[in-house]
């Protein structure tokens, strides 16, 4: 069977630094990353400049057809790149895990190539012909996090290629192997020095953001550092796509099914340990149904097996790194505190090693509570009781974050009326967090702007050009 350190770029030159990377389930060291600093990214921005003209010259067709393949190199290699991501970012293999992310990469990848993206005419009157037509930006700058680090990255460089430009990607620092690897299969079918990694610190994704040579940042991650890359690349007035915090809210309606929707509710909640951008972090029920609901939601969440993602058995792992573990700690302590009733979990083991942090659900806690207020980006999730809809929508509103929120509910038309006074960027009806490729995605408020996926997140890649004459 491969091995993920046969998918690993070696490293060089001889004296380069490398820093351990650590498994956040054992402690153990999973392998060695370099550390690049800015004079390296410099370097793959001059290539990455150099090499991408002849690629924006290629046809869509031929761009995409190389990209296809690129996604059979993902496939051919899926197994030793789960076993990696395991291992590095903690998620289990099995369930929406480590091998589904790997898989979805080809998938993503290949939607991006295939998606069709023809010149919009916009006025043919006998008298005037006007056509709306994408170039190429020219090198993008794609800045990932450390939760879904090769999927978010395919979700940068997946339409940034296909759009005929070169990319530079800066992994999160808890999460590089993942990332080095996942480009080192793809960097097999394309031509040298058009996608390069550069795994540095925030001085490294400093400088991209001020770059004069790169033409566009894709960013996913919090929102003080989106701010950060606003005002940095201010000078260069920078394309952005930011990705930022959410703390999406989900309203359950007195006619929902609690037993139905447990499930969707669990894993909309708990999906990667609830370090996700657009899970579930506040549900708001009503009181009819509160009760219930916290049952049948407590007997799904106790029978989910958490441990290290190696084992088959488990589909819930750790957090990805102490200091995530120290917030929902912090967060459900300040619960406890003030008189939230703990349903499950909320007594981690400090002892243990990794960052395990048990399933948790907290009920009956106020909406200012900081488990509430804050996102917590991790296995907790509280439960609010709300006796009218209007106050349900007023508290999901509350804050100054808005990337995604559900409604569950029996009556589908009930639920899109309410749907369409929430502020997210994409409400999901009966689930939550469910992305596809050609279903646009973006924040609201600050969550960020800009939008991925489908033919929009093409659109996003390139620069529009009206052809007039």
């Amino acid at each position: 069977m491969e091995t993920y350190d046969t998918l690993l770029p070696p490293i060089t030159p001889a004296n380069r630094r490398t820093r351990p990377i650590l498994n956040p389930a054992t402690g153990g060291e999973v392998g060695l990353a370099p550390v690049h600093d800015i004079a390296d990214l410099d370097r793959a921005v001059v290539t990455a400049a150099l090499v991408q003209p002849a690629w924006a010259a290629l046809s869509h067709q031929t761009r995409s057809e190389v990209l296809l393949k690129a996604a059979d190199a993902i496939e051919r290699s899926s197994e030793a790149l789960a076993r990696l991501l395991s291992q590095e970012q903690g998620k289990p293999l099995n369930g929406p895990n480590a091998r589904f992310e790997v898989a979805s990469c080809a998938t993503w990848l290949r939607a991006a190539a295939t998606t069709p993206l023809d010149p919009e005419v916009v006025v043919d009157d006998g008298q005037t012909r006007a056509e709306l037509h994408y170039r190429p930006i020219g090198v993008v700058g794609a800045i990932g996090p450390w939760n879904w680090p090769m999927l978010i990255t395919i979700w940068q460089i997946g339409p940034a290629l296909r759009m005929g430009n070169a990319v530079v990607v800066k992994p999160s620092e808890y999460t590089p192997l993942s990332v080095l690897a996942l480009i080192n299969v793809i960097n097999q079918e394309l031509p040298d020095g058009l996608l390069t990694v550069i795994s540095g610190g925030r001085d490294v994704g400093a400088r991209m953001a001020e770059h004069p040579a790169i033409g566009k940042i894709m960013f996913t991650g919090s929102t003080a550092t989106g701010k950060a890359i606003i005002r940095s690349s201010a000078d260069t007035v920078k394309r952005l796509t930011l990705e930022l915090g959410g703390n999406d809210a989900g309203i359950v309606l007195p006619d929902a099914d609690p037993k139905a929707i447990a499930q969707g509710l669990f894993w909309g909640a708990f999906i990667n340990a609830g370090q996700t951008c657009a899970a579930l972090k506040r549900l708001y029920v009503h009181e009819d149904i509160y009760d219930a609901v916290c049952e049948e939601l407590t007997k799904v969440a106790a029978a989910m097996p958490m441990g290290p993602g190696l084992d088959e058995n488990n589909v819930l792992g750790p957090l990805q790194n102490r200091a995530q573990f120290d917030i929902v700690d912090r967060l459900v302590k300040a619960a406890k505190e003030s008189g939230a009733r703990i349903l499950l979990g909320g007594n981690p083991d400090y002892d243990q090693p990794g960052n395990f942090y048990p399933t948790t659900l907290v009920a009956d806690i106020d909406n200012d509570n900081p488990l509430v207020v804050e996102e917590q980006f991790g296995p907790a999730l509280p439960i609010i009781k709300y006796s009218t809809v209007d106050e349900a929508v007023a508290k999901a509103n509350g804050l100054d974050v808005g990337l995604g929120a559900s409604v569950w509910s029996s009556d589908l038309a009930t639920a899109r009326k309410v749907a369409s006074r929430l502020e997210a960027g994409t409400v999901w009806i009966n689930s939550h967090g469910m992305v596809n490729p050609m279903i646009p995605f973006g924040g609201s408020k600050q969550s960020g702007y800009g939008l991925e996926f489908g033919v929009e997140g093409l659109k996003a890649l390139g620069i529009p050009q009206v052809i007039n004459g």
